[in-house]
């Protein structure tokens, strides 16, 4: 047999297993997708928003899978061009010619990188600091404490509109005087934005406690439709991170610093949440619920817990020393 005969015999098998693999592959990516309909496509597999806030990240998300797109076509381009149009000669067997320190192609992939990470950093760092941004006086005020194993929420609420109990500004320094000793670990430049009168109700849950309206594992977060809520994240041991799926932001839960971010509720309904940080055995257990329902259901919502007994505060972290607990004194 040729030679010639014997390479094109040699790549029939070759040519029936690429066809398998890119058939398996076209199986593989229409069966996992079969839950999506082609509406959900443009998100590429983010769920939808249902905060005011969400959509400038599923924007930046869409923007980052544009970029990645134009610069995979554009590389896998160039490798199709070279396979195709420099491949090895069925009848000559010299070396080509070599091209070393070629000064246009070398400049070419250092600044090409350069300006492509710069653009990303630009659009993110845009949107981060306005994601981040903190209203001097938030609507509402959630105190969200992350344990092993679960979730728990302080409402720093004025539940009884009563203004003479619970906080209050001291006019010489603006905090808060009559802070809680639950609430002692978060600093100073939070607490002095939480409402006067507030006296606040809590809810906790362990990994047995579940959704009354949909049986799902965790505590349940209430939330009011189209008004803006602060979360005030603070953690008893160890690192977890506060994630609502379709709010499409999650931050984290650290002893001993506290971090904060405000959405907007654009959407009613019962929504899923977790911890997003492997903080120990049980990590999978540390789920929640946040039912987002009209203003009116919420302040009502608060009223029953106070009914319940459920007022006050729960612990929110770990003790610290005043210097410690102050020691971040960026302004909001």
């Amino acid at each position: 047999m040729s030679p010639n005969g014997s390479d094109r015999s040699s790549r029939r098998p070759m040519r029936r297993k690429l066809l398998q693999v890119l058939t398996a592959g076209v199986v593989l990516a229409t069966a996992s997708g079969c839950s999506y309909t082609w509406e959900d496509f443009p998100r590429l597999g983010m769920p939808t928003p249902v905060t005011e806030e969400a959509p400038r990240i599923l924007s930046l998300w869409q923007g980052s899978w544009a970029a990645a797109l134009v610069t995979g076509v554009l590389v896998w381009g160039l490798i199709l061009w070279s396979v195709i149009f420099h491949r090895r000669s069925r009848t000559k067997v010299e070396v080509p010619p070599q091209t070393r320190y070629n000064m246009p192609i070398e400049a070419l992939y250092t600044v090409a990188p350069l300006i492509i990470v710069s653009v990303l950093f630009y659009f993110t760092a845009r949107d981060e600091s306005k994601l981040l941004h903190l209203d001097e006086k938030p609507t509402h005020t959630v105190n969200v404490v992350g344990y092993q194993w679960s979730w728990g929420f302080n409402y720093v609420e004025d539940v009884d509109d009563n203004k003479s109990t619970g906080l209050k500004t001291d006019p010489k320094t603006k905090l808060k005087t009559g802070v809680p000793k639950e609430l002692g670990a978060i600093p100073d430049k939070y607490t002095k934005q939480f409402p006067d009168g507030a006296d606040g109700v809590y809810e906790y849950g362990i990994p047995g406690t579940r959704s009354p309206d949909t049986g799902n594992p965790g505590p349940t977060l209430w939330l009011p439709k189209g008004e803006k809520v602060r979360f005030v994240l603070t953690s008893r041991e160890t690192i977890h991170s506060f994630w609502v799926v379709p709010f499409l932001m999650k931050q984290d839960v650290i002893p001993g610093h506290t971090n904060a971010f405000e959405v907007t509720p654009s959407k009613e309904g019962v929504f899923m949440g977790k911890c997003a940080e492997l903080c120990g055995v049980d990590h999978s257990r540390m789920l929640f619920n946040v039912k987002v329902v009209s203003p009116e259901e919420y302040k009502q919502h608060l009223k029953d817990l106070k009914e319940k007994g459920q007022t006050g505060y729960i612990p929110a972290g770990i003790e610290l020393t005043d210097p410690a607990r102050n020691a971040e004194t960026n302004k909001l």
